[in-house]
């Protein structure tokens, strides 16, 4: 392979300067001792390595993107979905779009496949906080990299996205609080970010807490976090459909329209229910809600055909396994999800019996790095987080396994350098085989 993406073969150099990830963890964007935290409890959550992405790759992701969004955002999709989705899923959300989702993509020499669409995706604050700790490891390479400009680009989208999300909620007066709430987040394995979030909300002038679901109580017409009145919840849970016990202040206010919830049960219904990826790649669906041909051809093309898993059809899933990934349909995190090469026969039972969706497998791109006797090779999906349709940044998920999994040594979320496809040729010979 030549060209912008051979590098990810041939190009062995480290592109993560530690001292530079300290600063920003401790002074510039964290607090003292979040270096520390970080690397003692996510020690690999940040790769030494970029992963090289060719500017036709992310056009054909934005394409898919934009058509997935085209879609959604339809009154036949809308009505096609939300008929049968839970009560609280069809509650208006007082015009809050939903922050931070996430299109999950693998690539290949000349192909694109969204494999998942996330709502409440994590990582986006880590990968400003990485973006600013990169150094060029060549000449050749050196427009490619991310810096801390763009990372404050990022930083600064992210707090406008809030304060967007409170303006379309109808609300004049200035965005004044946030909670950051996920159930136990001291023990969450991202909750170097939810202090990132802390500290950038309030250095823009917003009061922000970071809070156990149990921690807040609905009264008086409002949210509240003890004395302190909640403007917006920056929601972190995986109880998409707010249904525990633990969470009933946040579905109190939210059904009150009293607080802004983002992201919110309508949006994971309309985007991340796995379901959804088989309405968008099957052409009689398309053709119920009337898509245009161009936007299904992009779909269709885009998107590994899915299905959703139907024991009338168990004989024929079972034939075909080793060209499928099984995945729960409300799932996320990659919490159950199989590879059917990999699938036993008491998984299989239980797949059958629960709600999943079986997805034509796509091979995930792979990134080399140096191993003590042969080079290792790495998995990569790509994580385009996107608001209202925009994308803000891309990144890359390095792991070994089924699955990412922030487990791997070496592994971890990699900034995307991103080009020409055959504007790095010379950087093959100066990258190979260096570390420095």
């Amino acid at each position: 392979m030549s060209g912008l993406a051979g590098l990810n073969q041939q190009c062995f150099c480290l592109s993560l300067d530690e001292g530079a990830l300290s600063r920003a963890l401790e002074t510039e964007l964290g607090e003292q001792g979040l270096y520390q935290l970080t690397r003692e409890r996510c020690p690999y959550l940040f790769s030494a390595q970029p992963v090289f992405v060719a500017d036709d790759h992310i056009r054909r992701m934005n394409a898919v993107i934009g058509a997935v969004e085209t879609v959604v955002k339809s009154s036949q999709w809308r009505d096609r979905v939300l008929d049968s989705a839970p009560a609280i899923a069809r509650h208006h959300p007082g015009g809050a779009r939903g922050v931070f989702m996430g299109y999950d993509f693998h690539i290949g020499p000349d192909s694109v496949g969204l494999i998942e669409i996330n709502t409440n995706a994590g990582g986006a604050l880590l990968n400003a906080v990485l973006a600013r700790a990169q150094r060029a490891c060549c000449p050749e390479v050196a427009d490619l990299v991310p810096n801390a400009a763009t990372a404050l680009q990022l930083e600064q989208s992210i707090v406008a996205m809030f304060r967007r999300e409170w303006e379309l909620s109808g609300h004049d007066r200035p965005l004044r609080s946030i909670a950051i709430v996920d159930e136990n987040p001291m023990e969450q394995y991202l909750y170097p970010e939810f202090v990132l979030f802390r500290q950038l909300f309030q250095r823009c002038g917003i009061d922000a807490v970071i809070v156990t679901p149990e921690q807040l109580r609905f009264g008086n017409g409002a949210l509240w976090a003890g004395s302190r009145p909640i403007d917006l919840v920056y929601n972190r849970l995986t109880d998409f459909l707010l249904e525990q016990n633990g969470v009933a202040a946040i579905r109190e206010a939210y059904l009150a329209n009293a607080v802004v919830l983002t992201p919110h049960p309508q949006t994971h219904a309309l985007y991340a229910d796995k379901r959804n990826l088989a309405l968008l790649t099957d052409p009689l669906e398309l053709d119920a809600m009337q898509v245009p041909d161009s936007l299904q051809q992009i779909l269709l093309q885009g998107i590994p055909h899915t299905e959703i898993v139907d024991p009338a059809h168990a004989d024929r899933l079972w034939a075909e396994r080793k060209r499928l990934f099984f995945k729960p349909a409300s799932g996320y995190g990659s919490k159950a999800a199989w590879r059917g090469d990999k699938i036993t026969k008491r998984v299989w039972s239980e797949v059958l019996a629960g709600e999943y969706v079986a997805q034509a497998l796509v091979a995930p791109g792979e990134r080399f790095a140096l191993g003590e006797t042969t080079p290792l090779v790495f998995k990569y999906d790509l994580r385009n987080y996107v608001y209202d349709g925009a994308v803000q940044w891309v990144a890359a998920r390095l792991y070994q396994g089924q699955t990412t999994n922030f487990r791997t040594p070496g592994g971890g979320f990699a900034p995307v350098y991103q080009g020409q496809s055959d504007c790095t040729e010379s950087a093959s010979t100066t990258c190979q085989w260096s570390t420095e």
